[in-house]
């Protein structure tokens, strides 16, 4: 396999001091969207509720710039895309109003107009749950879709379990849980399809299904046209070690590449959601992540409800894909996941994230690959 070496066309034009402090966010922000367009970066929704920032990477003595505020419900979980210099909202979770009773998973689209800072809602609806999908444009014209719950079973589960009172009704409550959790990956239902919505025409298209088993969470390199997927969930709890390539355009657009390594402090790989990951010195560096220790062995010997008993662990390991292998460098400072990270011109930003206390983080750091290993710059 040869490596994926990955461009960097979005913020080649600008550098950036090697010795740079970088701003921190004025809230945490955790299970948010990010977007960059030329030199700028946004970061919003999630944790934040209807909040949006931007920061000038060519103008980091202003900080951190509130944004117009979204005018959709607030939402975990979405997905972001840019197109000229406008960004498309996607999928996400959240309730409808204060009144509603459960989340539900959102087929509305909305576009922040990043020239006149402001926002619309899209007259379209996404044909299936994008809840964890990961998405980009590889022409500029159309968003490509990967991965995303099923609204109707995750919107049903949601209903049942918040209107069950756990304590009045245990064994129902417990059932529910138990029978949602305990499916096999391919009945979740989630998106296996690749699909294409174009603003322009206000189409949605698919593209065809992918042969993997479809993911969520999974993190996202993108090379000019083509992408990168690392890793991810395949179903609650239960992630994957796979990483796989997508190029726009092939007859047989799907590659599958190493898996990410075994980390040296557990016995096996068992796969991370939310991690963080970009392009640094051309090396990828794929950090941190969520996962359940110990789920994929409870998995193989056939316990479909594998995370059951087991706590999250937020891990600190990077992991290095250059010169066509993977290895694990230094960790980061602390254990985080669900942040949100961009590729700059030698290094991977990453912002924010969850700590291993559920609290949101407001860290901004830079990690750079230099050629031996990751540091962490903050």
């Amino acid at each position: 396999m040869k490596p994926l070496l990955l461009a960097i066309p979005l913020l080649a034009a600008f550098s950036v001091s090697a010795n740079q402090s970088w701003p921190d966010l004025p809230q945490g922000v955790k299970n948010g969207v990010g977007a960059q367009i030329d030199s700028k970066i946004y970061v919003g929704l999630g944790s934040l509720g209807q909040q949006l920032y931007m920061l000038d990477l060519d103008h980091l003595d202003k900080g951190w710039q509130k944004q117009a505020d979204f005018t959709g419900p607030a939402r975990d979980g979405a997905t972001a895309s840019v197109i000229n210099n406008d960004i498309y909202i996607f999928g996400g979770s959240g309730k409808v109003d204060e009144k509603a009773k459960s989340p539900v998973i959102f087929d509305s689209v909305y576009r922040f107009d990043s020239d006149k800072n402001s926002w619309a809602q899209v007259k379209t609806q996404a044909p299936v749950g994008l809840l964890g999908a990961a998405s980009y444009s590889p022409d500029n014209q159309q968003v490509l879709f990967f991965g995303g719950y099923n609204k109707g079973l995750f919107d049903k589960y949601l209903a049942d379990i918040l209107s069950t009172d756990q304590k009045a009704t245990p064994e129902k409550w417990q059932r529910i849980v138990d029978d949602y959790m305990g499916m096999k990956p391919v009945d979740y239902q989630w998106n296996r399809q690749v699909l294409s919505f174009n603003p322009s025409t206000n189409q949605w298209q698919a593209l065809g299904a992918s042969p993997y088993l479809p993911n969520c969470g999974a993190a996202m390199v993108v090379d000019k046209q083509n992408a990168l997927l690392i890793s991810g969930e395949i179903k609650p709890g239960l992630r994957t070690a796979e990483v796989k390539s997508y190029h726009f355009g092939k007859p047989q657009p799907w590659l599958s590449e190493h898996p990410l390594p075994t980390p040296s402090s557990q016995p096996l790989q068992e796969g991370v959601a939310g991690a963080f990951a970009g392009v640094s010195n051309g090396a990828v560096i794929v950090a941190g992540g969520a996962n359940f220790h110990g789920a994929k062995v409870a998995f193989d010997k056939g316990n479909m409800f594998a995370h059951q008993g087991l706590a999250k662990a937020f891990n600190a390991e990077t992991y290095v894909f250059n010169n066509g292998a993977w290895q694990q460098s230094g960790d980061l400072k602390e254990g985080l996941a669900y942040g949100l990270s961009f590729t700059v011109k030698d290094g991977v930003l990453i912002v924010g994230g969850e700590q291993s206390d559920k609290s949101a983080s407001a860290k901004v750091a830079k990690l750079t690959w230099n050629g031996k290993q990751v540091e962490q710059q903050d």
